[in-house]
């Protein structure tokens, strides 16, 4: 499987702060884009699968949703989390 216990915790444990702290917007972000990322390799291979590919871009608009409420609460934390992932609106 490709996101084991310890992925989630190291994501949480840089990301969110603490291991436990898995509802901060700055874990969840990490962990989406992770995820978003593994489908997408997924994708370059399985070019047919269209229920991946929804999923995708299901998980890329609650990463913009989350992206976007950082933006309003803390412009500094959102500029710091789309720099460390290598994000681009």
């Amino acid at each position: 499987m490709y996101l084991t216990k310890k992925i989630k915790e190291s994501i949480f444990k840089k990301h969110g702060g603490d291991v436990k702290n898995t509802g901060s917007t700055e874990g969840q972000i990490a962990l989406f884009t992770h995820r978003i990322n593994h489908l997408t390799d997924h994708l370059k291979q399985n070019r047919k699968d269209y229920n991946t590919e929804r999923s995708l871009v299901k998980l890329v608009g609650k990463r913009r949703s989350l992206l976007d409420y950082l933006m309003k609460k803390d412009i500094l934390k959102y500029r710091a989390i789309v720099k460390e992932l290598g994000l681009r609106k």
